[in-house]
């Protein structure tokens, strides 16, 4: 046994890339002597060949943030059937799940991601889900319940025959490929199970919704979006002998005011951060959006495989998987898979700090999340109660946990038994005033400041000195539903670049951090990249319409002879 534990649980691929490091060294020595060109003859030229020269000396900059981003690509490789011999090694991971609105997200694709974590190939005892509903609406808690009786099925079905896809709508939509006749018996037995849950949530959706859960009946429909308490509500719970592997699956609704700012996405994470630590508190915490779900069913073995696998803990502070998409229009006319992006973001930036966080199909180490430095930073990770409190909060229970998770001891609700008793404190550190005159959002947690909480918060844990690593298994770890038409990706889009631009001019710039924290030069170089892509909407603006502007006005910015005086042939 002790020689299996020896094997090793990743391996790190470099990509020489000679040939394009050529062609781009090329490319950028044609640039440069355009712009040589340009300057030498400026004086004799007119107001429309110093912009050219101007939106070139720009195109010329971007180029070089792209070298620097693809210079030393970087891939790992990892061996989860080498953890498989060391399960009771494995450490506990608490999956967060968010979402909204339930018309813009049906409910019914929210529980078909939720299926699909509570069936990962992970023990299911050292697993919790956790949903954040900020619409609280009363249809996903329905929908919630409904598919957490569907799971006690679901789940067994999807390890019995070794279920690779496990969402429901997908695995069941598709006819099997097979002769076990059990299989094939249990397989209608799903779909008729799955296609009565689809009902039952379609038609609670035309009218008001009441749900039983443990005896009580729970509805909150009388509530407004923007105007309710803290409600969390235990939905599953797995006691050591019960729910034949099921993992634990905990609804949050956090409190809402009018006179207390939300923050959007990241106030939910913050709290499902806090929801989680005084309940279960696993050291590894999984993101993901509502409509990404589970399509490796060995995700969470792949990212151990990366957090165990290295001899420093500072390479991994947190994993982030690539966000790849089903559904797509043919061709993706929109670009909105950003395939070439990826490629270029996620393994480019591997190769120098770590990729950015991108918001979903990201591991976190809970550690990193509470502000903590890596273990060869001189700072002491020891602080007083009183210090504590200024930065966690006022919750005994909380304090605690952040306590026992910084110094690293085992977690006190590792088996994720006992959740229905942590409730009561759970509400308190969901309230909307839980965070005044603390550091969440500020040092800890997700940052607040940007649209695009998800870079922000990754740039501050690697200006802290961690790196962080790319996952990208054979077969995607994540399957997302992507923009179906224009003015949705157009929407995006604006956000991302929007946010991106936040970042860029905010506090947390990587232009600040690189002289002030940890943050290595290339790697804000690489966020550069990103950072300015709203910016550079104006000089390729400007340099389109040169061209009909020459036309106009029978002028050239294209370079010519080099005449001693300039003119224009008529």
């Amino acid at each position: 046994m002790e020689a299996k534990n020896t094997l090793p649980l990743q391996e790190r691929f470099e990509h020489k890339r000679t040939f394009h490091k050529a062609l781009e060294l090329l490319i950028l020595l044609l640039l440069l002597s355009l712009l040589s060109y340009r300057l030498a003859f400026l004086h004799l030229r007119g107001p429309v060949w110093s912009i050219a020269f101007l939106c070139e000396s720009w195109f010329t900059f971007i180029w070089l943030l792209n070298i620097n981003a693809k210079w030393s690509p970087a891939a790992y490789k990892t061996f989860p059937n080498h953890l498989k011999n060391r399960l009771e090694e494995l450490p506990p991971v608490d999956m967060f799940v968010t979402t909204a609105d339930a018309t813009l997200e049906p409910p019914i694709v929210t529980v078909n991601t939720v299926l699909s974590l509570l069936a990962v190939d992970y023990p299911a005892e050292k697993l919790a889900c956790y949903v954040s509903d900020d619409g609280c609406s009363s249809l996903t808690f329905f929908a919630l319940v409904e598919g957490a009786k569907f799971a006690k099925l679901w789940v067994p079905f999807c390890k019995k025959y070794n279920v690779q896809v496990r969402a429901p709508f997908v695995h069941l939509t598709t006819k099997p490929d097979s002769s076990n006749e059990d299989y094939l018996n249990d397989w209608k037995t799903m779909k008729d199970e799955y296609e009565k849950l689809d009902r039952k949530i379609e038609v609670a959706s035309k009218r008001s919704v009441r749900c039983e859960l443990n005896g009580e009946i729970v509805d909150f429909s009388t509530y407004q979006r923007n105007d309710h308490p803290s409600i969390v509500k235990v939905i599953l719970e797995n006691r050591r002998g019960s729910l034949d592997g099921i993992p634990s699956l905990v609804y949050v609704a956090r409190e809402k005011r009018p006179k207390y700012p939300h923050h959007y996405k990241a106030g939910a994470m913050n709290v499902l951060a806090r929801v989680s630590a005084v309940m279960t508190n696993a050291p590894f915490m999984l993101n993901v959006d509502c409509d990404m779900f589970v399509n490796n069913a060995e995700v969470i073995l792949h990212a151990m495989c990366l957090f165990l696998g290295f001899d420093d803990e500072v390479q991994s502070g947190y994993v982030q998987c690539p966000q790849h998409f089903y559904g797509a229009l043919e061709d993706d006319p929109f670009g909105n898979q950003v395939v070439i992006i990826q490629q270029c973001i996620g393994y480019g930036f591997g190769g120098i700090q770590g990729p950015l966080y991108g918001g979903t199909g990201c591991f976190h180490q809970r550690k990193i999340i509470y502000g903590t430095p890596p273990p060869s930073d001189k700072q002491t990770n020891a602080m007083n109660g009183k210090e504590l409190q200024r930065k966690f909060g006022y919750s005994s229970e909380m304090l605690e946990s952040v306590s026992r998770t910084i110094s690293g001891k085992p977690e006190k609700n590792a088996s994720c038994g006992g959740l229905s008793e942590a409730v009561e404190t759970a509400v308190r550190v969901a309230d909307c005033s839980y965070e005044s005159n603390t550091s969440w959002g500020e040092q800890m947690g997700w940052i607040y400041g940007s649209t695009t909480e998800d870079v922000l918060t990754g740039l501050r844990i690697q200006s802290m000195g961690w790196k962080s690593v790319y996952l990208s298994p054979d077969r995607s770890a994540f399957l997302g539903n992507a923009p179906q038409g224009g003015p949705a990706s157009l929407k995006q889009l604006k956000r991302w670049a929007t946010g991106l631009l936040e970042v860029l001019i905010g506090k947390d710039s990587p232009l600040i951090f690189v002289a002030t924290k940890k943050l290595m030069v290339r790697q804000c170089l690489a966020y550069l990249m990103i950072n300015v892509w709203a910016l550079r909407s104006v000089p390729e603006l400007l340099y389109c319409l040169l061209p009909p502007y020459c036309i106009l006005t029978n002028s050239s910015f294209l370079p010519k002879d080099c005449p001693q005086t300039f003119s224009i042939n008529t």
